[in-house]
């Protein structure tokens, strides 16, 4: 493998660095107020309302509107809480997203407006540029645990370990997802998966055509799809801060711009996870059929136009699911995450590595392989219909006594074909539950 080049990188001087620093923040920001304003549109259009529609024409100064009413709201601090970690945790969340865009490639060579100058639109890259993004977002469950224990909160402890306990198991299924992606690209770095996207692939119609990996590695795209749901707590798979649970997880006792911080974090995670799916699966800045046809609107500045596009794209799916799907209870999204992702993605790893090196070293041109696999499959296929043995009895159902509406003190409906018993008469003043005590006595 050809050893990265990072010279267009080290050769930029200090002031074109800062500015595509600087650019990289304000297009991350503006993104952000975007979301959530293209989240209320989107939800209202899907639920037959029109969203924001008073502030600015279309309501886009909707979210401006809500920063300034944060900013001006009672900032507190609870008196059982740890003041210097309560305070630094909103920080702790949301300078990770930021942190991680500097590796994305928002577009390839560029010239800068009024000079000669020309720059790759990317702040950096690195050999190791994934793992560098996959270990800076990782931190940023830390600012949701030490928020939760900070806060001296109960619902606000329960959101963070459950926060914590989701990230780690998502984030391996995630990590296994890219690990295909690497294996196809040959590297890991983020401008070099881009590139590789570009080369052709197939020819159709006499075109030399290049086929981005969220088509040959479909498997990998949508897990990673679903892993992206859950590393950023996006409903369906918000359950750090269940409403109807735990009042408002991890972030209970904030107010004000902190809990600003974690709003908007929550949305930097979503754009920075679009990002990196953009990037990895679908081509990164170059355009899609049929305009990577036509020259000169797949390179410069039009580049920014298509990662645009599609890390809004991207953002609508985090939207459609939140529209669409209930939450789910706890204990089925740790077991779709153990039991089915992380094995799937196990499983797919080794067929894709066994391609790869059945492809180099000439196994599929052979006729003993294919009988291999043939068998192979065969034993599969007959383990699925008539391995999986005896069938479970259901358990015997209890015979139902004598019911008992008030049993633990807590009146409940009976169900059909129960009987109410007579209950003993309530004396004025008397709570029910020391009725039913007198009557269970024999004193009535």
């Amino acid at each position: 493998m050809i050893p990265l080049d990072l010279t267009p990188f080290f050769h930029d001087r200090w002031w074109i660095v800062a500015i595509k620093a600087v650019f990289a923040l304000v297009l991350l920001l503006l993104l952000t107020l975007f979301t959530i304003w293209y989240e209320r549109r989107l939800v209202g259009l899907m639920q037959h309302r029109k969203g924001p529609t008073m502030n600015g024409p279309f309501g886009l100064l909707q979210s401006l509107a809500d920063g300034m009413k944060l900013m001006f709201k009672e900032d507190f601090t609870p008196t059982a809480a740890d003041k210097v970690v309560f305070m630094i945790a909103p920080f702790v969340t949301a300078v990770p997203a930021i942190t991680a865009f500097a590796v994305i490639p928002i577009s390839g060579v560029v010239r800068i407006p009024f000079t000669d100058i020309t720059t790759p639109l990317q702040v950096t890259d690195l050999p190791v540029s994934v793992l560098f993004i996959v270990a800076v977002a990782s931190i940023g469950v830390y600012g949701i645990v030490l928020a939760g224990w900070s806060s001296g909160s109960t619902y606000a402890l329960l959101g963070a370990l459950r926060s914590s306990a989701q990230v780690i198991s998502y984030e391996v299924a995630m990590g296994l997802a890219l690990v295909a992606v690497f294996l196809y690209a040959g590297t890991l770095s983020t401008s070099e998966i881009v590139a590789k996207q570009a080369e052709p692939s197939v020819t159709i119609l006499g075109y030399d055509l290049p086929v981005w990996f969220a088509v040959q590695l479909i498997p990998s795209f949508l897990i990673y799809l679903i892993s992206m749901v859950g590393e950023t707590n996006r409903a369906p798979f918000d359950l750090p801060e269940a409403e109807g649970e735990l009042v408002g997880g991890f972030h209970t006792e904030y107010s004000s711009m902190r809990f600003a911080m974690f709003f908007m974090a929550e949305y930097m995670n979503m754009i920075t996870v679009s990002a990196l799916a953009t990037t990895l699966f679908l081509g990164g800045w170059h355009a899609p059929l049929p305009f990577n046809l036509i020259s000169g609107l797949d390179s410069g500045w039009w580049g920014v136009l298509w990662f645009l596009l599609k890390v809004v794209l991207m953002l609508s799916l985090f939207v459609w699911l939140r529209g669409t799907l209930p939450r789910l209870r706890y204990d089925q999204f740790m077991r779709f995450g153990w039991r089915w992702l992380i094995p799937i993605s196990l499983g797919w790893i080794l067929l894709v590595a066994t391609f790869r090196v059945g492809r180099r070293e000439g196994w599929f041109a052979t006729t003993a392989f294919w009988v291999i696999a043939a068998v192979v499959f065969a034993v599969l296929i007959g383990l699925s219909f008539f391995g999986g043995g005896k069938e479970e009895q259901p358990a015997p159902v209890p015979e139902q006594g004598d019911f008992d509406a008030f049993a633990g003190g807590y009146p409940v409906p009976p169900t059909q074909g129960q009987q109410l018993p007579e209950l003993a008469q309530v004396l004025p003043g008397e709570p029910q539950v020391l009725a039913k005590e007198r009557r269970d006595e024999g004193e009535v």
